[in-house]
């Protein structure tokens, strides 16, 4: 979750004024903070650009009429907030993303105008290859090229283990994005950019392992609104096989099979659920310890949709995919819960968090 006050959780519990902010960065290098009258952000851990955005203006005249105009599509970008107007000039704002506008639309005469963003993921997936590419050497430097290769001022924050991959070239017309991924997965990461345009390398967390970080609870004070619960069976694996074979470099195959050995799990390997495993391969591996790694993240996500749940509760803007969630139920039942994806307005209302690997909590 990203980082907040204690007074900023308590607010948002309660009623109070949300305050929200939209600016936008021009290719010419001004910056103007647009009025809005709607829209909202989504956040989706399992889209390659983790975070879209739809923002409703009143003013037509942002409608571009040639490249050259104030809101052009080409290049500029949008950085929007949510957070807590406290009163007495006391604010408390949360980035939701910065993102690369895609499309503007709307009645030209009466308006209103619809802006559309994506994440900067899109910048390094749209950049494919013109060439060969080839990389090697340490993950973390490898990803961080393929990112500095589209946007040069590009951060890179590294939060995983960084370790050695085998040689893989992509061909002309490759994507980019995908190479990052592909990449990171070698050392059991997951790369996305966070709310503050800053590109991340980052383990999913072990929904055991972490605190929670926030509570969604049906009593006094709590934020619970509503939920739906269910189970799945489609696209769930029990095992990945993680295989690596280094035919650039020569080196000799390796492969790692790692399953859900939690004996409480319904997905457990050895339990009723049966073997059903999933398969992942990549040059970039090349020890047993990477393949351990990349089939360890895989299956984090190949296991997960067993249990799922939508959650409705007042919105709550410092989220992130990944979070644990404790959740308290009317009838008193309790849960841990993994952030999937969700959708924050801009203006008020409910909001939905879409949750995968409920397991029992205290």
């Amino acid at each position: 979750m990203y980082p907040v006050s204690p007074r900023f959780l308590a607010t948002i519990a309660e009623s109070h004024t949300p305050l929200t902010e939209v600016v936008l960065f021009r290719t010419d290098g001004t910056v103007e903070r647009l009025d809005h009258i709607g829209g909202s952000v989504s956040v989706d851990r399992g889209s390659a650009c983790r975070r879209t955005c739809s923002i409703t203006v009143a003013d037509v005249g942002l409608i571009p009429r040639t490249p050259a105009d104030k809101l052009a599509v080409y290049g500029a970008t949008l950085r929007i907030s949510r957070g807590v107007d406290y009163g007495r000039g006391q604010t408390e704002l949360v980035p939701l993303g910065v993102f690369r506008i895609d499309e503007v639309s709307g009645d030209p005469d009466e308006g209103p105008v619809t802006i559309q963003g994506k994440s900067l993921e899109c910048v390094i997936a749209d950049d494919k290859f013109t060439t060969p590419y080839r990389a090697t050497g340490l993950a973390v430097g490898a990803i961080t090229a393929l990112i500095q290769r589209s946007i040069p001022s590009a951060s890179v924050v590294n939060l995983a283990t960084d370790a050695a991959i085998g040689s893989r070239t992509w061909d002309v017309e490759g994507d980019a994005w995908a190479a990052v991924t592909e990449i990171g997965a070698a050392i059991g990461a997951e790369v996305y950019a966070d709310p503050d345009g800053v590109f991340t390398i980052a383990e999913l967390p072990d929904i055991l392992a972490v605190d929670p970080a926030w509570s969604i609870a049906a009593e006094e004070g709590g934020v619970y609104v509503a939920s739906t619960r269910g189970m799945s069976v489609d696209g769930v694996f029990n095992g990945v096989l993680a295989r690596g074979e280094g035919t650039e470099a020569g080196t000799a195959p390796v492969a790692a099979l790692v399953v859900d050995a939690d004996s409480g799990s319904p997905t457990y390997w050895d339990g009723p659920f049966g073997h059903r495993p999933a398969f992942y391969s990549s040059s970039t591996l090349v020890t047993v310890g990477a393949c351990t790694s990349a089939a360890t993240l895989k299956l984090r996500a190949a296991k997960a949709p067993n249990a799922t749940a939508d959650l409705s509760s007042l919105p709550n803007p410092a989220l992130a995919p990944g979070d644990v969630l404790r959740v308290v139920y009317p009838n008193g039942l309790k849960e841990l819960h993994q952030v999937n994806s969700f959708s924050v307005p801009l203006e008020g209302g409910d909001f939905t968090v879409q949750t995968i690997a409920a397991k029992e909590g205290t």
